[in-house]
Formats: structure tokens, C-alpha cells, sequence
């Protein structure tokens, strides 16, 4: 395990380790898992101070912790790169069907560790490869959202910091430590007290925005003329424990209503390769032309897998709440961003079901293509920062401002 320069307290860990286990693990409507539920927590190895305390607080709760540690992408030893120089078409594409059924099967709850030494692991690996591994699990990830979807599986992920990290953000490890501390709110003296009232003051918001019956908001701003068509049968969610920390809200909008441009000053990490100066333009949904400054080739391999072309969600982040004040370089921190004018960001692929206003469990994929729920193994936040106002229209004819100056106006 390469050692890294800064490595937090362990009353920090610890409590890191409490807030993803008894915050993180629960659904959207608040359904906490019961004694002896099943969670396996997934950790790189440079992680291993928080696998520790992970184990441990899983034990405390009264689960059965099932851990899966991770070897890093070091300077000897790229493994995620080792995979995709030697692996054949037929290995690129296997799916292990019997195992990922029973795994599912078996878990009752995931932790997902983000904890990258190697932001760039694959900047050498041909995006087509990267992505047809991808749509060859897309299985594994239709079996875990059904049952994500039925209520049977919760989820989070959180992030451990790395120097490799910290140097892609441009701060020193101790520096980006604080952030994401700052940011968990791990500073103060119950920190899952604390999320479970940032939760609610957001799920408040979600729920008015819900209730006002949008139809489609337009975006405008210097970076951004997009039209985003939502739909009656649309609930907007908090980001509740799946995500920590988790400022925004959201919604999936109707894939095939979507119109305008848009230009993103965030760059986007996916697939060990960043993206920058992204630019999309849509019409009837699909996205029609695409820029980027930088890795462009892999943005136009996502774009060409099916359902990478649409969108799959659309989001605000109400610049008051959010305690990330700058770039982290990891998706999880970047889509929360606060800052002077909060954070839009919109996914390129797959939609969040549980985002419909009834059982989602009782819907067939018929029915979610009717409904303009798009489909898809990608699933990629694109985040802007900038000034931009968002104005609704509802079904009822009017129009009203909802998000201005970095700020919900509901």
C-alpha cells in the first residue's frame, strides 16, 4: 500500500465511518436496514485506515459487514489498465452472470469508497474498450436498480482522500482532508444528527418543488440556453445518504423534451480519463454536436452508447446549504459544489426511476420508454458553476423562478 502523506485522526474516521453507516444506509423514504442485514463495503486498498472503522461500525449496528478490498493502480502495478491491454473481445465482454445474480441476491446494502491514487489509470486505454465493458455489466446494474427500485437495497458512497486526489484539486493532502471534514460536517460533535437536518431542510425543498406540477424549466444564463422538459408523473428527491455529502435536488426529466446549449466549466473525471471544456447541444432530446477541450474522443464514445445521447437527470445545488466551496476533482464533491452561484449539473444517460411519483416497482420498461425515463449503462454528471436563473413552467400556463443567484426561490 503506497503510504500516504496525510492520513486523518482516528476520532475523524471514526466518525466518518459512523455518519456512512447510520446515515448513508437508508432509502429515499427513510427505511433503515434491520439487524442482521448483509452490507458489503467496497474499499480501495490506500483506504484501509477507513475499511477499519467501516468494519467496526457495520459490526456496532448490528449487520453483517461483507468487505471487498480493492489493490490500488500504483505506479508498478496499473491494474485496471493490465485488464484492457491483455483482455480479448470475448473477455472485454464477459459477464459473470451466476455471481453478480447471487451477490445481489445475498446483499441487503452497499458502501461504495472512492479512494483513486491513479485519477488517470486508463488515459492510455481506448475509450471504445472502456465502454464496451461497461454496456457487457450492464446487467449487474439493471438487477441492482430493480432492487434498489423495490426497496430491498440501499446504498451510499463516500470519499477517502488520497494525495493524488489533493494534487488534481490543486491543494496539499491536509488541505483536502479539511474539505471533505468541512464537508461531512465531521468538525462538529454528531455528525449524523447534523445530515439528518440538512436532509430534511432539502427534502423540504424537493418536496415544494414537486408539488408545483412543472412541466419543463429553462436554464439561462452566459454558459447555458437549455430547455428541460419534466413531466406530471415527476418527483424531485433529495440526495439523502446515497451520496456523502449530498446537498442537491433533483429530478429525471423526460429524456425526449430536452432542447438548447449548454457549456459546462467543470471538468468531468470518468473512466481513469477527464474531461474539459465540454460543450453539448440538443434537439428533441438527443444530443446533436458536442466540443471538448480535452478527451473529447471518450465524451463521443459515451455519446454513441445507447442512451448516452439523453439525459438522465437534472439538478440544482442551493449555493446557501452546501459546504464545498471548491473543486475536488471527484464527481461526488464537484455535482454538490456551492460556491457564489450554487451548482446545475445534468447526467448523460441513465434516469433515477425511484424519481417517479409512484411504485416504480410496478412499472415496465414499456412504460418508462413511454415515459421518457431514459435507459442506459452511463450514467455521467456534467457540472457547471456558473450564473445561471432557472424558470419553470407549470401545467397550469404560468411561469415562476425557482433558482437564481446560486439560490432556490420556492
Amino acid at each position: 500500500m503506497k503510504k500516504q502523506s496525510y492520513t486523518p485522526p482516528v476520532d475523524i474516521l471514526e466518525k466518518y465511518a459512523e455518519l456512512i453507516v447510520k446515515f448513508g444506509l437508508q432509502t429515499r423514504d427513510g427505511k433503515k436496514p434491520k439487524k442482521g442485514s448483509v452490507v458489503q463495503f467496497t474499499v480501495p486498498e490506500v483506504a484501509k485506515p477507513l475499511y477499519f472503522h467501516l468494519q467496526a461500525a457495520i459490526l456496532k449496528a448490528g449487520f453483517n459487514p461483507l468487505g471487498v478490498f480493492i489493490p490500488d493502480n500504483d505506479e508498478d502495478y496499473n491494474l485496471s489498465k493490465n485488464f484492457f491491454d491483455h483482455a480479448k473481445r470475448e473477455q472485454l465482454t464477459f459477464f459473470a452472470d451466476k455471481y453478480y445474480k447471487g451477490l445481489i441476491d445475498q446483499v441487503d446494502c452497499t458502501i461504495s469508497i472512492i479512494a483513486d491514487i491513479n485519477p488517470h489509470a486508463l488515459n492510455e486505454v481506448e475509450s471504445k474498450k472502456i465502454l464496451a465493458r461497461s454496456v457487457a455489466m450492464k446487467q449487474a446494474k439493471d438487477w441492482r436498480f430493480k432492487k434498489i427500485d423495490a426497496g430491498a437495497l440501499m446504498w451510499t458512497i463516500a470519499l477517502y482522500g488520497t494525495d493524488a486526489g489533493a494534487k488534481e484539486a490543486g491543494m496539499g493532502s491536509k488541505a483536502y482532508w479539511n474539505q471533505i471534514i468541512h464537508a461531512c460536517y465531521l468538525d462538529h460533535e454528531n455528525p449524523v444528527k447534523e445530515w439528518f437536518r440538512i436532509d430534511k431542510t432539502v427534502k423540504a425543498t424537493a418536496e415544494k418543488l414537486t408539488k408545483l406540477a412543472i412541466k419543463s424549466v429553462h436554464v439561462q444564463g452566459k454558459d447555458m440556453d437549455l430547455t428541460v422538459g419534466i413531466g406530471k408523473d415527476r418527483a424531485w428527491r433529495a440526495g439523502g445518504g446515497n451520496n456523502i455529502p449530498s446537498y442537491e435536488v433533483f429530478t429525471s426529466p423526460n429524456r425526449n423534451e430536452v432542447s438548447g446549449w449548454a457549456r459546462f466549466n467543470q471538468p468531468h473525471y470518468r473512466y481513469g480519463k477527464k474531461i474539459e471544456g465540454i460543450e453539448l447541444w440538443f434537439k428533441d432530446g438527443k444530443v446533436v454536436k458536442s466540443k471538448a477541450t480535452k478527451n473529447h474522443d471518450l465524451l463521443k464514445s459515451m455519446l454513441k452508447t445507447d442512451g448516452g445521447n439523453y439525459l438522465g437527470e437534472f439538478s440544482l445545488t442551493d449555493a446557501r446549504l452546501s459546504r464545498i466551496t471548491k473543486m475536488m476533482a471527484e464527481i461526488l464533491y464537484d455535482e454538490n459544489m456551492g460556491g457564489k452561484y450554487g451548482n446545475t449539473h445534468v447526467a448523460l444517460g441513465s434516469a433515477y426511476r425511484d424519481c417517479y411519483v409512484g411504485d416504480p416497482a410496478k412499472v415496465t420498461d414499456k412504460q418508462w420508454e413511454k415515459l421518457g425515463y431514459n435507459d442506459s449503462v452511463v450514467h455521467s454528471d456534467i457540472i457547471s458553476t456558473t450564473d445561471r436563473t432557472v424558470i419553470a413552467t407549470l401545467y397550469d400556463g404560468s411561469e415562476k423562478v425557482i433558482y437564481k443567484d446560486g439560490e432556490f426561490k420556492v
